[in-house]
């Protein structure tokens, strides 16, 4: 399964370099644990962190730091280690999050636990209007053929067949993407990929491998870029036109940078199932990241035609959960205002919330958080996203990771999706765990 969530790559956006690059680094000697291993608690508990080391020296000077919803402060000070031990405590008063870092000589360090995780709901209420506004969008993508330009290449995999792929959308805009399936047999599960944050290039074993597998496999850009450039190309279009990407339009919900994005899913949702290779009975849609927010989208803005979800860390979910002392997930535009009108920016991320789609989803949604994620998606707010899905949902949190797979952290969800997948490739009922 990690193949078609792939890690999280720094160089694609230079930005968030300094919130990652601490998953992303050699076990660290300092380890962060609350009492409970599943970091699960009640309201009311009160949480014992230990914060051990095991640098073989003695321990240097470290602070810590809790925070509440990801967000609030709560507490801080230095630590004072007896054996290589430190401890800290703090009580959860309501259904929230908390987590603690310790900052040392180094990179700092994350510990993680919530309680109450079934009764953390979104900071708001969608818009009035957030139905109508999303009917009229579509209404204007059903005028759009998808003009499918295909181009085929060799694969490089025995069994495989394998193409680039040019999609219409709106705006004169193009969605480029790759295209795979087993080179025998008449119909197949659809499997759509929708991809991280970042402008970097597709690998083409994102798709051959699931087509090994049996299924139709389509994995579109979130830009409309070339699938295959020289790394110099992204960085160029990283530095120019595609720098900030997800703070264009940002204070006006028909001007938002993601209003394309967001329909290009559709597009390619509505090509899969047009084509006569497509069995007609399963389509999947999966993402990481920025690739979950999509994946969460799509199911709940066309609830009839998607068969499953996996999300692995959805972003950008629960925008106004400050409001409640909470964080949002990236791109954090409660405070990623970037000079323009706070409340115009606030009203427009209102329309591109994953929370406000979640209401709508019917088919059977895998989704998982990570404990230790500080800024990119807050554990708080996808359990706001899962809290509103009402069809059958298994949600899994990963105690012991942030927004990377860092020494298998996210080994639960990649098991678990790997079996549904294999059912659903069959066209068995989802195997949901309560």
């Amino acid at each position: 399964m990690k193949k078609n969530f792939p890690p999280f790559p720094s160089r694609c956006l230079p930005v968030l370099a300094s919130l990652i690059a601490a998953t992303l680094c050699h076990a660290q000697p300092m380890v962060v644990a609350p009492d409970k291993t599943n970091g699960v608690y009640q309201v009311g508990d009160t949480v014992h962190w230990t914060v051990e080391w095991e640098g073989g020296t003695n321990p240097p000077a470290a602070r810590y730091l809790l925070k509440s919803g990801g967000l609030t402060k709560v507490g801080q000070g230095d630590l004072t280690f007896s054996n290589d031990m430190a401890t800290v405590d703090s009580q959860f008063d309501k259904p929230n999050t908390m987590l603690l870092e310790v900052d040392w000589l180094t990179n700092p360090v994350w510990g993680g636990a919530v309680a109450a995780p079934d009764k953390i709901f979104p900071a708001a209420p969608p818009p009035d209007d957030f139905d109508t506004f999303w009917e009229a969008k579509l209404e204007e993508l059903e005028k759009i053929p998808a003009n499918a330009q295909l181009e085929k290449v060799d694969s490089g995999k025995p069994g495989v067949a394998y193409w680039k792929i040019t999609l219409d959308n709106i705006n004169g805009t193009h969605i480029e993407g790759q295209l795979a399936r087993p080179a025998t047999g008449a119909k197949f599960p659809a499997l759509l990929i929708l991809q991280y944050a970042g402008v970097y290039k597709l690998q083409k074993s994102w798709v051959t491998d699931r087509a090994k597998d049996g299924w139709l496999a389509l994995d579109i850009e979130a830009h409309d870029i070339p699938i295959d450039q020289p790394d110099s190309y992204y960085k160029e279009e990283s530095a120019g036109p595609l720098k900030n990407y997800w703070n264009i339009g940002n204070d006006d919900r028909d001007k938002s940078y993601y209003l394309r994005m967001y329909l290009s899913c559709v597009q390619a949702m509505k090509y899969l199932k047009s084509r006569p290779d497509w069995n007609g009975k399963t389509l999947v849609v999966m993402g990481q990241s920025q690739g979950g927010q999509q994946t969460l989208m799509l199911a709940g803005l066309c609830p009839n035609d998607v068969t499953a979800a996996l999300a692995l860390v959805p972003a950008a979910s629960d925008m106004l959960a400050p409001e409640v002392s909470r964080a949002s997930g990236f791109p954090n535009w409660y405070f990623n205002t970037a000079g323009k009108d706070p409340k115009k920016v606030h009203e427009a991320s209102r329309y591109y919330d994953p929370v406000n789609f979640a209401r709508h989803i019917k088919c059977p949604v895998l989704i998982a958080l990570g404990l230790h994620d500080e800024q990119l998606a807050p554990p708080s707010s996808i359990l706001a996203d899962a809290n509103e899905i009402t069809s059958s949902k298994e949600v899994i949190i990963l105690a012991n990771s942030g927004h990377q797979n860092v020494h298998g952290s996210q080994e639960p969800f990649f098991r678990r999706a790997d079996i549904w997948l294999s059912v659903l490739r069959e066209g068995k009922p989802v195997p949901v765990m309560q």
